[in-house]
């Protein structure tokens, strides 16, 4: 496998509650992902936030690659956490909870760090903000797909 993508917590709610909006949207993605053997990578960090709703039982481990936490994502968080606050100081983004490092900055520095991640995908908007500030200040090496948009749109594929 050449590419992977790293999938936060809220694909997963989103995947696995059929009633969702975005349910069909998030199961569009994963049989792309399989299809193309694209692997699909979740932070343990995302797992933690995940079970807060459910439990890891759920989560598709068999078809999911899990990626620790380590000391290299620890150093390319600070970095990402800096410019975040120094952000945040010049009213760029706007954070309502009171968080040390935000946990987007941890999974940005995932992806980041981990060479064959090529996507970080989300169904969460609050993402995109600071995902846009790492992306203008630094050589940032990987997007963001919002699940929002159907697959077929990101990728460009007709979806026969």
């Amino acid at each position: 496998m050449l590419e992977s993508v790293l999938l936060d917590a809220s694909f997963f709610l989103r995947f696995l509650n059929k009633n969702d909006e975005l349910f069909s949207n998030a199961d569009g993605y994963y049989k792309y992902f399989l299809d193309k053997e694209i692997a699909m990578v979740v932070s343990t960090i995302s797992i933690a936030e995940f079970c807060v709703r459910g439990s890891i039982e759920e989560l598709p481990l068999k078809n999911l690659q899990i990626l620790p936490f380590n000391v290299g994502h620890a150093r390319k968080t600070g970095v990402f956490a800096r410019v975040l606050f120094e952000a945040k100081q010049k009213g760029e983004i706007e954070q309502t909870e009171r968080l040390l490092i935000p946990n987007d900055a941890k999974l940005f520095a995932q992806a980041d760090q981990e060479s064959k991640i090529k996507h970080f995908v989300t169904s969460d908007i609050r993402s995109l903000k600071p995902f846009t500030v790492l992306k203008t200040a630094l050589d940032i090496k990987f997007d963001i797909i919002n699940i929002s948009q159907k697959h077929t749109e990101a990728f460009g594929t007709l979806g026969l």
